[in-house]
């Protein structure tokens, strides 16, 4: 893999080699209870190399496109440490797609991955982590647990939103590292169990030095949670 190149306001990473196990995207629409009336959170692994462009993999669907996909939700990953502790606790197993996620990766938690976080590909592809995937009530209607959005939203294992920085193509046992780490320290997985005042003003603070550029989904939640502890 290349070498990376060091970015403002973060640190500079030794390329750990991480790689994806499945590349996933939508297999059908699904009727839904929601107000689009239909889903597309059923991915399911897909043979050969598949072009990662700025609004996700080439044949992906989005049937909410309001709350789901657009260039900050480009892609969403998840790993399988992560999966492997949800098969354990479910007792069921959580195979590729089920999470509605795009890309199965292992080698990497992208649950601790930290917002900003880049990821290179072995095609030249470059990936920037944004937020942690919200929970939302179709993702627990596809899951069929009680509780699921508050159990999910707790445990923290949230996988990870990248937009897209650098288009190329990705298959299953495509080999990527992190490139850039930003230095504000505030993970994915973390924000979405907890989401304190201090991270919300590392986050803050990052973005005035011109070091993270805030998702707007994100910088809503970021800026309520200031705004809570003032008052």
């Amino acid at each position: 893999m290349s070498a990376p190149a060091r970015g403002a306001a973060g640190t500079l990473v030794a390329m750990k080699t991480a790689r994806v196990v499945a590349v996933c995207r939508v297999h059908q629409l699904l009727a839904d209870a929601g107000s689009v009336g239909v889903t597309g959170i059923d991915k399911r692994p897909v043979e050969g190399p598949v072009r990662i462009r700025r609004l996700g993999l080439r044949g992906d669907v989005q049937a909410d496109r309001a709350n789901h996909g657009g260039e900050d939700k480009a892609v969403y990953a998840y790993s399988e440490d992560d999966a492997a502790l949800w098969a354990r606790e479910l007792g069921r197993e959580i195979p590729p797609g089920l999470f509605g996620e795009n890309l199965r990766v292992e080698g990497i938690t992208a649950s601790n991955a930290v917002i900003g976080e880049r990821w290179r590909f072995s095609s030249g592809a470059l990936l920037e982590v944004t937020m942690p995937r919200i929970p939302c009530a179709t993702f627990a209607r596809r899951m069929g647990e009680d509780g699921w959005v508050s159990w999910f939203t707790r445990a923290g294992l949230s996988g990870a939103y990248l937009r897209v920085l650098t288009s190329g193509d990705v298959e299953a046992g495509s080999q990527f590292g992190i490139e850039h780490v930003p230095d504000h320290g505030v993970r994915v997985g973390a924000w979405l169990a907890d989401p304190t005042a201090e991270m919300a003003e590392a986050l803050l603070d990052a973005e005035a030095d011109g070091g993270l550029r805030l998702a707007p989904a994100l910088r809503k939640y970021v800026v309520a949670a200031v705004e809570r502890d003032g008052e």
